[in-house]
């Protein structure tokens, strides 16, 4: 195979995209979507797109600072061949240890870059297990009312599991979660407390939910980053599975987790680690025998397609939550996958992930 062509420019573009509603979390409300997209040129004329996302406090990075990070890698990459990403990947981290998101959005960029280069789709490039995905679709803090109403419009779309936000009060998120079966009584449930609440919380949240007939069927990050004893707590005490989510940024903590028992689930975000230490943690995680979760914060359909690609092609992610281009208000992106309904069909015979944003 010939050699890859070299980088030879890198730009970051504002990504701001309306919200359809606000989306609230145990930790943070967002309104609309204020995230970076990343465009990779290589010699050749090719181009790839990668997505910063940015959701503070749960991303280090805001936007004006992942726009100064990526202007300044384009120093770092210039002239390296695209083909040796895994190399790029590393002097990355280097510079840029604190930016996963912004490292993130830069390897997307390359592989789509590299993958578009080969004519080859990137569910391939990652293994090629398969090219569809079937996601869940999240409901957010909200009242009652509006969660009864989401529910029902979600199972008229298809939808057969709810990922629901909790973590700010579990009387209130008991009474959020029983509007929810209402509107949808055959639904399966997710929490997500997004690290609000302790391990006796989410367990009496639990219990009361277990009494009433709604056992949810995971439990993700339901208390703080770094309270591992906790995670194992609820983990142990329920019996349902348990994803690490914030918990696991890094292949280090994914062997911290491991060590300790915590977790039976470790959810993939590209953002919170890159794509080549996601790579890792997905060869950690499965050696250990844990479950695999793909997940996203809130991107567009370039960060989601890209991360679709990435867990259709590998294989074996038993939890799928790409759901956050279904919330936006509008799409700034053409090509790239299909979606119908909660279905994702990635097999649309383009190369890379296939999609690009809009002209402006």
């Amino acid at each position: 195979m010939p050699a890859a062509p070299k980088i030879v420019r890198l730009e970051a573009i504002p990504l701001n995209v309306p919200l359809l509603a606000d989306f609230a979390i145990a930790s943070s409300t967002l309104k609309a979507v204020n995230n970076v997209a990343v465009r990779l040129e290589l010699e050749d004329g090719t181009v790839g797109w990668g997505e910063t996302s940015l959701l503070p406090p749960l991303t280090v990075e805001s936007q004006p600072l992942a726009l100064q990070a990526i202007g300044a890698s384009e120093a770092i990459l210039k002239g390296r061949s695209a083909g040796a990403w895994r190399s790029i990947a590393g002097l990355l981290r280097e510079h840029f240890p604190d930016y996963p998101s912004v490292r993130a959005g830069i390897e997307m960029a390359l592989l789509d870059a590299l993958t578009r280069h080969r004519e080859l789709p990137l569910y391939e490039f990652f293994g090629g297990a398969g090219s569809h995905l079937v996601t869940d679709i999240t409901i957010p803090i909200c009242a009652s009312e509006k969660a009864f109403n989401l529910a029902r419009e979600y199972r008229l779309r298809g939808f057969e599991t709810l990922k629901v936000k909790v973590g700010r009060d579990p009387d209130s998120d008991f009474e959020h979660l029983c509007a929810i079966r209402e509107g949808f009584p055959e639904c399966r449930l997710l929490l997500d407390a997004n690290c609000g609440f302790n391990a006796d919380e989410m367990i009496g949240l639990v219990r009361r939910l277990e009494a009433s007939g709604m056992k949810p069927v995971l439990l993700e990050q339901p208390v703080p980053r770094d309270d591992l004893a906790g995670l194992r707590k609820v983990t142990d005490t329920t019996g349902i599975p348990v994803a690490a989510d914030e918990s696991c940024a890094s292949p280090h903590d994914a062997i911290r987790i491991i060590k300790a028992g915590a977790a039976r689930v470790i959810n993939i975000k590209l953002v919170k680690s890159g794509v080549a230490q996601a790579l890792d943690i997905v060869s950690i995680a499965r050696s250990a025998g844990l479950d695999l979760m793909i997940g996203g914060m809130v991107e567009t359909r370039i960060g989601i397609g890209f991360a679709a690609h990435f867990a259709a092609g590998i294989g074996g992610f038993q939890w799928i939550d790409l759901d956050t281009p279904l919330l936006l208000a509008e799409d700034p992106v053409e090509g790239g996958y299909r979606a119908d309904g909660a279905s994702y069909l990635l097999d649309t015979e383009q190369a890379g992930h296939g999609g690009v944003l809009k002209p402006r």
